[in-house]
C-alpha cells in the first residue's frame, strides 16, 4: 500500500463513504485536513462557516434533506464544543451527523499541561450527545474508524457520532487501506409479531394510527398510505414526522405537537393504536383511557417507554409497515369506509387550533400558499414556528424541519443553509424569531460565499417572546432581561 498522511486517510475514507461535503471552520489542530480537502476538492466540496455552531446545524440541515450522512469539523475544545448545541439538536431529532473534532497532540494527552484547546477527556463532553464516539491516535486506523462511525450512523437509530484525531496523526504518514462502503440491510420485524398485530388490527373496530420521526427517516411514506386506506383509519402525526403522510389527505387528522393534538380527539374514540416510529410523548386524553398500543421502533428502548404497550415491534418502520400490510392482505378483510368519522377528526381539530390563534394560522397558511409543495420550511423556536407544527400543511416527505424536543434556540437559519447545499435545486425558508436570527447573522457571509440561496423570514417583537410571555403571564409583568436591541433588518 502507498503511504498516506492521516488526513488524507479520512478524506478518501470519507469519499469511499459517498461523502460529497463537509461544513467545517479551519483552526491549528485541523489544518492537515483541510490541506487534504485541498488535494480532494474535486470530489468533497469544503462549506467553510463563521462560527464552529453552524458547523452541526448545517450538517444536520443537509442530512435531514438528503437522507445521506452530514459532516461537520471543527477545532477541539471551544471550537467542538461550539458544535455541541448542533450536535443535541441532531441527537434529539435521530439524524445522521458526523462530527469530526480535533485534539491536541497525542503526546500531550492526559497530562493536563494546558495546551491550546486542551478539554481533558473531550469524549467524556460528547457522549452525552451522540450514539457513538472514539480517538483515534494511528494512520492506520483512520479508514477503520470512519468506516465504524458509518455504520452507527445507518444502523439502528440514527443519531449523531463524534470522532477524534489529534493533529499528530493527521500529519503523520502510514499505510491506510480504504474500505468499500457498505449498505446495510434493514431490520425486519419478527413474523409472529406481525401475525399478532394484523389479528389485533384486524378485530378492532375503530383503528387509529400515529406516526413519528422513525417513520420519516425509514422513508415508509407509502406503506402508512396503504395502511391508513386499508384500515380506513385516521392517522396523526408528530413535528419529526410531517410530510410522511401528505397533510391535504383525507385521511390526516393533524400534529400532536407540546401539549395539543388530535390525540385529545381521536384516542377516546379508538380501540387500538398503531403507533409507528415515534417515542409516544404526548398528553393522554381526557379520562387516560387509551386504546391498545401496537409500538413499531427500530429502538426497542423506546418501546413501552412512555406509554403501555401491547405488543412491541423492534424493527424498521418501512420494513415492518410493509410485512403488516403483507400479512392483512391475507386476512382478506374489507373495511367500511371511515370517511365521515376521520373527517369530523379534521374538522374538530382545525376549529379548536384555529379558535386558539387565527392570525398565526392566517399568516402561515399564506406562506403555504406562497410555496411550492417542495419547498423546505426550517421551523424555528419563534412562535410562529411553534404553531406552523400545528398549521403548515406539509406535501411531502424531508420538507419540514424542527429542531425536536431540544428547542434549540438560533437553530433555523444555519439548519436551513445545509437543508438548501443538500438540495439546491428546492426553495428553502427559515422562520427566525428577532432574537433566534441575531444567533448566526454572520452566516449570512457564508451564504454569500458559498451561494446558498436561502431565504430568512424574520419575525421582530424586539423580545425574546417566550420568555416575555412568560414573565407576563407567570410573573406579574416583572420584565427584565427579554427586550432587544435589533439592527435594522
Amino acid at each position: 500500500m502507498p503511504k498516506v498522511t492521516g488526513a488524507q486517510a479520512l478524506v478518501q475514507q470519507l469519499a469511499a463513504e459517498g461523502v460529497d461535503t463537509v461544513f467545517a471552520l479551519p483552526g491549528v489542530q485541523i489544518m492537515a485536513a483541510f490541506d487534504a480537502l485541498y488535494e480532494y476538492r474535486d470530489d468533497v466540496r469544503l462549506v467553510h462557516v463563521r462560527h464552529e455552531q453552524a458547523t452541526t446545524y448545517m450538517a444536520d440541515g443537509y442530512a435531514r434533506v438528503t437522507g445521506k450522512v452530514g459532516v461537520a469539523m471543527a477545532i477541539p475544545g471551544p471550537g467542538a464544543i461550539n458544535a455541541g448545541a448542533g450536535l443535541g439538536t441532531a441527537y434529539a431529532s435521530s439524524s445522521p451527523v458526523l462530527l469530526i473534532s480535533g485534539q491536541i497532540e497525542s503526546r500531550s494527552l492526559g497530562r493536563r499541561e494546558g495546551q491550546l484547546h486542551e478539554v481533558e477527556d473531550q469524549l467524556d463532553v460528547f457522549r452525552p450527545l451522540t450514539k457513538w464516539n472514539h480517538r483515534v491516535t494511528r494512520v492506520e486506523e483512520i479508514p477503520g474508524a470512519v468506516h465504524e462511525a458509518f455504520r452507527h450512523l445507518k444502523t439502528g437509530r440514527p443519531r449523531p457520532v463524534e470522532l477524534e484525531i489529534p493533529p499528530d496523526t493527521l500529519a503523520a504518514a502510514g499505510e491506510a487501506e480504504i474500505i468499500a462502503a457498505v449498505e446495510y440491510a434493514p431490520q425486519d420485524a419478527e413474523p409472529a409479531d406481525v401475525e399478532r398485530a394484523a389479528q389485533i388490527l384486524a378485530s378492532s373496530e375503530r383503528p387509529a394510527i400515529m406516526v413519528g420521526g422513525g417513520a420519516r427517516i425509514s422513508g415508509a411514506g407509502d406503506e402508512v398510505l396503504r395502511l391508513v386506506d386499508l384500515l380506513q383509519a385516521p392517522v396523526m402525526g408528530t413535528q419529526n414526522s410531517k410530510g410522511v403522510v401528505p397533510e391535504n389527505s383525507p385521511f390526516y387528522v393533524g400534529t400532536n405537537y407540546a401539549s395539543v393534538g388530535p390525540a385529545d380527539i381521536v384516542l377516546p374514540d379508538s380501540d387500538v393504536l398503531l403507533a409507528i416510529g415515534t417515542r409516544l410523548l404526548f398528553r393522554e386524553p381526557p379520562g387516560g383511557e387509551l386504546p391498545r398500543i401496537i409500538h413499531i421502533d427500530i429502538d426497542p428502548d423506546e418501546i413501552g417507554r412512555n406509554l403501555p404497550t401491547e405488543l412491541g415491534i423492534a424493527a424498521d418502520a418501512k420494513t415492518a409497515s410493509a410485512q403488516l400490510l403483507s400479512a392483512l392482505g391475507g386476512l382478506g378483510q374489507v373495511r367500511p369506509s371511515g370517511a365521515e368519522r376521520i373527517s369530523k377528526f379534521r374538522s374538530d381539530f382545525s376549529s379548536s387550533m384555529r379558535s386558539l390563534a387565527p392570525d398565526q394560522a392566517r399568516i402561515i397558511e399564506d406562506m403555504r400558499d406562497a410555496l411550492p409543495d417542495d419547498a423546505i420550511v426550517v421551523s424555528g423556536v419563534t412562535n410562529i414556528g411553534y404553531w406552523s407544527n400545528i398549521f403548515f400543511e406539509v406535501r411531502q416527505p424531508r420538507t419540514y424541519i424542527t429542531s425536536g424536543y431540544f428547542g434549540t434556540l438560533g437553530y433555523a437559519f444555519p439548519t436551513a443553509l445545509g437543508a438548501q447545499v443538500g438540495r439546491p435545486d428546492r426553495k428553502v425558508v427559515a422562520l427566525c424569531g428577532d432574537g433566534g436570527f441575531m444567533y448566526s447573522p454572520q452566516e449570512l457571509s457564508s451564504a454569500i460565499r458559498h451561494e446558498i440561496n436561502t431565504v430568512a423570514v424574520v419575525f421582530n417583537n424586539s423580545a425574546f417572546g417566550a420568555s416575555e410571555w412568560d414573565q407576563t403571564h407567570r410573573y406579574g409583568g416583572s420584565y427584565i432581561g427579554t427586550d432587544l436591541q435589533n439592527p435594522d433588518f
